[in-house]
């Protein structure tokens, strides 16, 4: 899957608090692991995720080997969306 780097890192900023805990937590991986794959670098404390970032506009095209956690990231999103439209009303 290609998106561009600046999008992934919109749907990250777009997560409620403590979704990257809970994300690792489902996905039983490293909390860094999760950060990793929306752009941070630091791998010695999370493993490398399946990625390659090409240089182009809004931050370059990166493309995804595996989906889940941005399937996983989206969902949470629209949950936490839904539960304030509630919350609201």
């Amino acid at each position: 899957m290609n998106i561009t780097f600046e999008e992934l890192r919109r749907i990250k900023h777009s997560l409620p608090t403590g979704s990257i805990s809970k994300i690792a937590n489902m996905l039983q991986i490293e909390e860094q692991t999760v950060r990793n794959y929306f752009g941070a670098k630091k791998y010695e404390d999370g493993q490398i995720v399946g990625q390659h970032i090409q240089p182009g506009p809004n931050g370059g095209i990166v493309s995804l080997e595996n989906n889940t956690i941005l399937e996983v990231a989206k969902k949470m999103i629209v949950e936490s969306n839904a539960s304030q439209s509630v919350e609201m009303n």
